[in-house]
């Protein structure tokens, strides 16, 4: 049989039939159906050139959008910080440019180890340190905030893969320990943490701005894009104290805590007519641009948060107030027997006797029988108003951070015997800048005003307390106490210069209850000079070891040495010819 040569097509060979004819290949759908497919097809394809076109022709916002999610990013571009000056425009705090390093871990691994170490080192870490921080799931790390510029730069020439870095600010503070208790300090993330830097965040911080860039995989800029928001600066601060008086506060202040090895002090100056805090010292003290060693006795702001018994520096106090009301006269005689007197079942007593002396000798004589004597001849409320009227016991206002109130109790709980011992400053617990805001009504006439940490610009308005001559009658006692025979507080004369002033000595309280064995805070707040009283000096010195505890011993020498170079610093003219100072051998601690 013959099988090929068939016009007619392939031939099936058992039947003679063509293989298109084969009834197994018999298409049995009908024909419009293919035909829908096929449009559907059609239609389908056209629909994807459509969007296509559509995405990438028309309306590119989708892409663009997926793009952007991918490679743009919005960077953080911070606001320099304010700086803090001290009244004559002195630095005391600004900001410097810094570097964050950060990293993406999987491509810093892949550096050699050479590499790794060397980026260690300049870190100021370990290897393992180092491999512990990239050891880590996020695509993002800090290794290091605030790297100063060099080191930025050493790190960047590494040419480590996946190191990049961020501009940031680091706060310098010139004046180190000097300054700081009344500065402050910021954290990493610039935010203050102590003192004016803590009190004036809102002001000094200013806003951040961000922008628009394009970065590559490992993170690097490719394209900048522009502002979203414009960073603005913080505001400088100007405040009111005096670099060189504070310097000479500070000074004078460790030196007195070294010599009668004491546990701690503080020193304040302010400024009569203005009420300007012009120093406020502490020491120990610390480095703000280094705390990596800082402790909580460093950090104690001694003269604003701690409160104490300040003893007989409170005596010219009650005294005025029996002066103001008439009860007595500065030549009032009072007779304060052998040295001891009882209330109750407590017995008051003084240094030595001293028999019958005048209101005047009192003060000059710091005699706690005299004072508590003139106290239980007045209303318990009249002393507690006038405790109130000074601010003790009351919240300061005065825009500082952590200033305490102290303590005054209610006056109607108290007994003969605590109206009397609070008269001469046991019983109750001031700040030692609490302390030297209340000698403000005799150093001005009668009135007081607020506090002030920064510059002022207008003078306040005071509040009368007591009245001009009670004032007047008061700077002469305090001038006694100083300048007069029996004075206790000869160590604070200043050569060329009339002083006025209060000694106070008083058990240390730890824990409600004085401290056993005993422990002493001797304090002495003055103003000078006396003929047109410029300053108000007060110094604290805590725990005081050895013979000399006394307020007169060792804290008079200090006010005595930060008066005479303030004065000096700040051309305050002389008001005495007595210009060669001698401390008798036998100068006599105050009463107790």
């Amino acid at each position: 049989m013959k099988l090929g040569g068939n016009s007619n097509g392939r031939v099936a060979a058992s039947k003679g039939v063509p293989f298109s004819k084969n009834p197994v290949l018999a298409v049995r759908l009908p024909v419009w159906r293919s035909r829908v497919v096929l449009f559907l097809l059609f239609f389908a394809f056209a629909g994807l050139g459509a969007r296509a076109l559509w995405l990438q022709g028309v309306s590119t916002q989708f892409l663009q959008k997926q793009g952007k999610a991918r490679y743009e990013r919005t960077l953080e571009l911070p606001a320099t910080r304010g700086k803090i000056t001290d009244r004559n425009g002195q630095v005391l705090a600004s900001s410097v440019p810094v570097k964050a390093i950060w990293a993406i871990p999987d491509d810093v691994l892949q550096a050699s180890p050479e590499k790794i170490n060397a980026l260690a080192g300049l870190l100021e870490m370990n290897v393992n340190e180092l491999r512990k921080k990239l050891d880590s799931d996020r695509s993002f790390v800090y290794l290091k905030r605030q790297v100063e510029m060099d080191v930025a730069d050493k790190i960047s020439k590494l040419g480590i893969d996946g190191i990049d870095e961020r501009k940031e600010y680091k706060r310098f503070y010139p004046q180190g320990e000097v300054m700081t208790h009344v500065v402050g300090f910021t954290n990493v993330e610039d935010v203050g943490q102590e003192s004016m830097e803590l009190a004036q965040q809102k002001t000094l911080v200013g806003t951040t701005g961000s922008r628009r860039v394009i970065k590559d995989r490992l993170g690097h800029i490719v394209e900048d894009i522009g502002f979203i928001h414009e960073p603005h600066d913080g505001k400088d601060l100007t405040l009111s104290v005096d670099s060189k008086i504070q310097y000479i506060a500070f000074t004078q202040l460790k030196e007195a805590v070294e010599k009668f090895n004491a546990k701690a002090g503080g020193a304040v100056v302010l400024d009569v007519h203005t009420g300007e805090v012009l120093a406020l010292a502490n020491y120990p003290s610390y480095d703000p641009n280094d705390r990596r060693k800082l402790t909580g006795q460093q950090l104690r702001n001694r003269v604003m948060t701690d409160t104490f018994e300040p003893g007989s520096t409170l005596k010219p106090i009650t005294v005025s107030l029996a002066l103001d009301t008439g009860r007595v006269k500065p030549g009032t005689l009072i007779d304060t027997g052998p040295g001891r007197y009882t209330i109750a079942d407590r017995t008051i007593t003084d240094t030595k006797p001293h028999g019958v002396i005048s209101v005047s000798e009192i003060i000059e004589m710091s005699s706690n029988i005299g004072t508590s004597k003139i106290a239980l001849g007045m209303p318990s409320q009249e002393m507690w108003e006038m405790f109130t009227k000074v601010g003790f016991g009351q919240q300061p206002k005065w825009g500082f951070p952590g200033a305490v109130a102290g303590r005054v109790r209610p006056y109607k709980s108290w007994r003969p015997v605590e109206q009397a011992t609070m008269s001469y400053g046991n019983g109750i617990s001031v700040s030692l800048i609490q302390l030297a805001r209340s000698y403000m009504m005799f150093a001005r006439d009668g009135d007081t005003i607020p506090l002030s940490f920064q510059k002022v610009n207008e003078l306040p308005v005071g509040q009368q307390v007591i009245k001009p001559k009670t004032a007047a009658d008061m700077r002469a006692m305090l001038e006694l106490v100083v300048s007069g025979a029996h004075g206790s507080a000869k160590r604070a004369q200043v050569a060329g210069y009339r002083v006025g002033g209060k000694t106070g000595t008083a058990y240390k309280v730890e824990n409600g209850r004085y401290a056993m064995p005993r422990k002493y805070i001797g304090s002495f707040v003055g103003m000078v000079p006396m003929s047109a009283p410029r300053f108000i000096i007060a110094v604290m010195i805590d725990e005081p070891t050895g013979p000399a505890h006394y307020g007169g011993q060792v804290a008079a020498p200090a006010f005595a040495a930060i008066a005479t170079n303030a004065l000096r610093a700040m051309n305050v003219p002389p008001d005495s010819s007595v210009t060669e100072i001698v401390v008798p051998a036998n100068a006599g601690p105050e009463a107790m």
